[in-house]
């Protein structure tokens, strides 16, 4: 564990741990959205889905607090790191130049985490910590997406989502020393898509289920 404490120790060691705990959830966000798709099926195959994931018992348990614990990891990192930056510079620049390539996603980068957070915490406690009715998960998805401040605030933490994503996907293969000059155009245009693909994708499904509703 020495190995695992000194690296943490270093600025690029905490870099290196939120790079990957962020790939980590770039590959959960677009796993999650692919399953919850399956809400423009109707409830009987979302259902069924559902009841797979349940099916996993003890795996699922692990895996959610996994899930937890890597985005506790990622925004403690990120918010030290920023704390260490500024108390480097404990003076701002005057100008906040965007000649360096700086942009939304990487100017609101710890605030977005934290929301983030605050989300993932109130999303498992609104559908994965709630007792079932009759109607299965689908049901409370439905009721919740029926109510117009949670479908405002679903949307709104997926605009987020998708700032935060927007800069930290193409960031972390950075961090991870991934960013050749060749495919460093891509990297950027693929972090902007893959952004807005997940805002969108999650944004459309509570307006989806609310009109079916």
């Amino acid at each position: 564990m020495n190995w695992l404490t000194a690296t943490f120790g270093t600025a690029i060691g905490k870099k290196l741990f939120m790079s990957l705990t962020g790939l980590i959830f770039c590959l959960f966000l677009v796993g999650h959205l692919a399953g919850n798709l399956l809400l423009l099926a109707g409830a009987d195959t979302f259902n069924a889905y559902a009841a797979h994931l349940q099916g996993l018992g003890p795996l699922l348990r692990v895996m959610e607090a996994g899930l937890v614990f890597f985005a506790l990891v990622h925004v403690a990192t990120g918010l030290l790191l920023f704390y260490q930056n500024q108390r480097a510079r404990p003076v701002r620049y005057r100008v906040n130049a965007s000649g360096g390539g700086q942009t939304l996603g990487s100017a609101t980068m710890p605030y977005t985490g934290v929301l983030i957070l605050g989300f993932l915490l109130f999303h498992l406690v609104q559908f994965t910590f709630t007792a079932k009715g009759e109607g299965g998960v689908y049901a409370l998805v439905a009721a919740a997406f029926s109510q117009p401040f949670y479908v405002g605030l679903y949307i709104l933490a997926m605009v987020v989502v998708a700032v935060h994503v927007s800069h930290g996907f193409w960031s972390a293969f950075q961090t991870l020393g991934l960013n050749h000059g060749k495919y460093f155009g891509f990297l950027r245009a693929a972090s902007v898509v893959l952004a807005v693909v997940l805002g969108a994708g999650f944004g459309f499904l509570p307006v989806f289920v609310g009109w079916m509703v």
